[in-house]
């Protein structure tokens, strides 16, 4: 009876750490069912696991998995759904634990900056700060799921502690799949969270324009100088904006 009890004691402690521990949202489940695509584990490992499971790819497509490549102090990865195609270079995305821990971002702006177009390298949307982030993170590729469907996310405590920002990419949604963003205010909004409360701006990604030089905006983006899923970087700031206005010249 005695180890009765204790086991059961036991897997009860279990069940309800992810609500006690107060964990933030990974980017792992989050896409898992925003996208349907069935995989587990660390992103870093999702392209691998994909094979021979679902078709991957170079071409972006609503509802495919971006698969991130581990870089720097981003040693687990990290993965995206794509939620809509601007253009050959530009598409949104709904992802999780980017800007900030815990934090969903949906229909943000993520460009393809890569040399052979192959969507190799991009630079995401930064919603703290309102503009584009500053590091180029590499990928993987897509992983297509069996159908193209974008599936709703509601913040469960189970998964992790989360705050929901507002649509970047505001007014872009097409109602297809009755899981489409809608439109937001471009006002400051509040929104309601599993465990906190966050006073955000609902801010939209301007459209494409000539290319032309500009002074980088290092005085207002301290959030930008940190890698995806708000892994602590070894680098200094001095180093970072030295890279950031290397980037601009050669730009």
């Amino acid at each position: 009876m005695f180890r009765y009890v204790r086991w059961m004691a036991l897997l009860s402690g279990l069940t309800a750490a992810p609500v006690l521990g107060a964990t933030a949202l990974q980017c792992v489940p989050y896409a898992r069912i925003v996208s349907g695509v069935e995989i587990y584990g660390d992103a870093l490992t999702w392209w691998d696991q994909a094979q021979d499971h679902y078709k991957r790819g170079s071409i972006p497509k609503k509802g495919a998995v971006l698969a991130f490549r581990p870089v720097g102090p981003m040693t687990l990865g990290h993965v995206a759904v794509v939620s809509r195609i601007l253009d050959d270079r530009r598409v949104l995305i709904r992802h999780a634990n980017w800007s900030s821990p815990g934090a969903i971002e949906e229909d943000v702006l993520a460009i393809d900056v890569s040399d052979a177009g192959d969507w190799s390298q991009v630079r995401v949307w930064h919603s703290p700060t309102g503009q584009m982030g500053a590091r180029i993170n590499p990928t993987f590729g897509f992983i297509y799921p069996a159908k193209a469907k974008l599936h709703p996310f509601t913040p469960d405590p189970a998964l992790g502690s989360s705050l929901r920002y507002a649509s970047a990419g505001a007014g872009t949604g097409d109602g297809e799949d009755g899981a489409e963003a809608a439109p937001l205010p471009r006002a400051a909004t509040r929104v309601a969270s599993v465990q906190t409360h966050a006073m955000v701006a609902a801010v939209s990604p301007k459209p494409a324009a000539p290319r032309r030089k500009a002074a980088p905006r290092i005085e207002a983006d301290p959030f930008i100088i940190e890698y995806a899923d708000n892994s602590p970087s070894d680098r200094s700031l001095g180093d970072v904006i030295a890279d950031v206005k290397r980037e601009s010249l050669m730009n």
